[in-house]
């Protein structure tokens, strides 16, 4: 009775060594190391042509080294853009507040009717990434920009995507109307 009564300790306390160590594996990275998390995040879903569209982050890393912003752009009728990468100051390498932007002006780019998707990873000093934060845009004449809420970002620029928008091959806009 008793043996039984030990087999069936040992079993619950690996079972629930196996689930502790489960856990403690999705918020780790490579080496054991803490990933940097998006914490919160804005941007405004339309921007007018011409427009710089900030994204706003908050990133933080209790291991106090985020090194990159990644960004990828997805135009539709394009397809993706090389990833862009943006250095994060030696200052914000543990708590980061602030925006990237995109100029959404171009020399030969009319920008009507254009929809992409933005899809931002932050990158630790160990090789680690964040979980995707993915941002839709629609440029458009009469968009409404939208302002992130009052307090929860700092109005500090991070850094440019490096990105230049294309007109879509074929004279036609992102959403299907002809130019």
């Amino acid at each position: 009775m008793i043996k039984k009564a030990l087999a069936i300790v040992a079993i619950l306390f690996l079972a629930l060594g196996f689930t502790a160590l489960a856990s403690g594996e999705a918020r780790e990275g490579t080496g054991g190391k803490a990933v940097p998390v998006i914490t919160q995040s804005f941007a405004s879903k339309e921007v007018r042509p011409g427009d710089n569209w900030n994204v706003y982050l908050n990133v933080s890393d209790p291991d106090g080294n985020i090194k990159s912003i990644f960004a990828v752009v997805n135009q539709l009728g394009v397809g993706e853009y090389p990833v862009g990468i943006t250095g994060v100051k030696t200052e914000n390498n543990k708590e980061l507040s602030g925006y990237i932007y995109l100029y959404t002006s171009a020399p030969g780019f009319s920008g009507q009717f254009v929809k992409l998707t933005l899809t931002v990873h932050v990158q630790d000093k160990s090789g680690n990434f964040s979980q995707p934060a993915v941002f839709p845009l629609f440029i458009h004449q009469r968009a409404a920009l939208d302002t992130p809420p009052q307090g929860v970002f700092k109005e500090q620029a991070i850094g440019p995507i490096m990105v230049q928008l294309q007109n879509i091959p074929g004279g036609v806009s992102g959403s299907g109307i002809p130019k």
